[in-house]
């Protein structure tokens, strides 16, 4: 297994465990098996300790237990819940696809009376859930006049599927286009502008939805987003093909990271530890088959970068140590699109809209709404 060692980490926005993205470090790497730790949850009662540890291989289990942190999650210390907007209205859906696939997908709209804007749809990153951190940033945007909508994808959050399986990065796009199609179809936003907002590696989600349909969507958004590998990280062809082989083996055996190297997304101490109460997001080793789906997707996104035609705006933190701000500056300097902003957030770490102090937290929402109202 030498061969792995030169696997990279490929990072989503929140949880301990979470491998690099964007241009991405070496890593030594080894297929295991093994359990994710148990969870500190600091303060957390012993009932929600035990909830956490068990297995969420499936999604019933990660639905019951998104069920007991419910009632917990209002009184965390941190901005986006303790001043999140009130009188946001919010709707949850299980929705099962063409494929088979029950997909959980939410809403949060203006406030009754408040005319919409536009709607925003959003992807989130690696191993995380809609349900989380995402849900004080959605209240913020609906708040402002946009309908907001986020689904998780196949084995993940609260969907069906195995837990941090991708078994094929462009079937998972293809479950993102469905489901917001059918979201674009109600009578509620029919007519809006659409917009897609994307997330470390749903920032590569996002635009390779807009890579399938250029033509559907009035603006991207992301925000520190994964999409390209450093040449002299990525592994050499050989060891590529090897892991293409091993991954048809044993596609869902998982993959022991050297490094935990979660604390380089929070800039703010006292959030990082508010993560664990995500308790549903996959923090456990990344399973091989999705590695080496993420590393085909980001090689194909850098391959279409000039392709990239929608009106754009990228957020990301200057200081981020999990997706290289200088790959950011390539796609900005690479997309063909004349209406384009790149905006970098000096001293800032990955998770630029959950991690940081509370003033640069509200900036960066803030720009995004800014971007958007110049936009609709």
């Amino acid at each position: 297994m030498a061969a792995i060692s030169q696997l990279q980490r490929i990072a989503g926005p929140r949880h301990a465990g979470a491998p690099r993205a964007g241009t991405v470090r070496r890593a030594s790497v080894a297929v295991a098996a093994g359990k994710a730790p148990l969870p500190r949850l600091e303060g957390a009662s012993e009932e929600l300790r035990a909830a956490a540890a068990q297995s969420l291989d499936w999604a019933p289990a990660r639905r019951r237990v998104r069920a007991a942190f419910a009632p917990v999650l209002p009184t965390l210390d941190h901005c986006l819940f303790k001043m999140a907007p009130k009188g946001i209205q919010m709707e949850e859906n299980f929705e099962t696809n063409s494929k088979g696939v029950e997909i959980f997908w939410k809403s949060w709209l203006p406030r009754e009376g408040t005319p919409t804007k536009a709607a925003l749809f959003f992807c989130h990153g690696y191993g995380d859930t809609c349900t989380f951190f995402f849900e004080g940033v959605a209240k913020r945007i609906a708040a402002a006049g946009y309908a907001v909508y986020a689904m998780d994808y196949p084995g993940f959050g609260l969907s069906y599927g195995l837990h941090g399986y991708i078994a094929s990065f462009d079937g998972m796009v293809d479950h993102v286009i469905e489901q917001y199609a059918r979201i674009r179809g109600r009578k509620d936003v029919q007519g809006l502008p659409y917009f897609l907002l994307g997330q470390s590696m749903g920032g590569a989600v996002a635009l390779k939805v807009h890579l399938k349909q250029p033509k559907e969507w009035d603006g991207v958004l992301l925000v520190a987003p994964m999409c390209k590998i450093s040449e002299d990280v990525t592994p050499p062809a050989p060891v590529l093909k090897a892991l293409s082989i091993l991954s048809c083996l044993l596609p869902e055996a998982k993959l022991f990271p050297q490094k935990d190297i979660g604390d380089l997304g929070f800039r703010d101490p006292v959030k990082r530890k508010l993560c664990e109460y995500n308790a549903i997001s996959y923090n456990d080793q990344m399973r091989l088959r999705t590695a080496v789906e993420l590393l085909k997707a980001t090689k194909d996104i850098e391959s279409q970068l000039e392709k990239i035609c929608s009106p754009l705006l990228i957020l990301h933190g200057a200081a981020d140590l999990v997706t290289d701000p200088h790959v950011s500056q390539f796609l900005y300097e690479k997309a063909s699109t004349k209406d384009k902003t790149l905006k970098l957030y000096e001293g800032a770490y990955h998770s630029i809209l959950e991690g940081e102090p509370d003033d640069r937290i509200s900036t960066a929402i803030k720009d995004i709404i800014s971007w958007l109202d110049s936009h609709c």
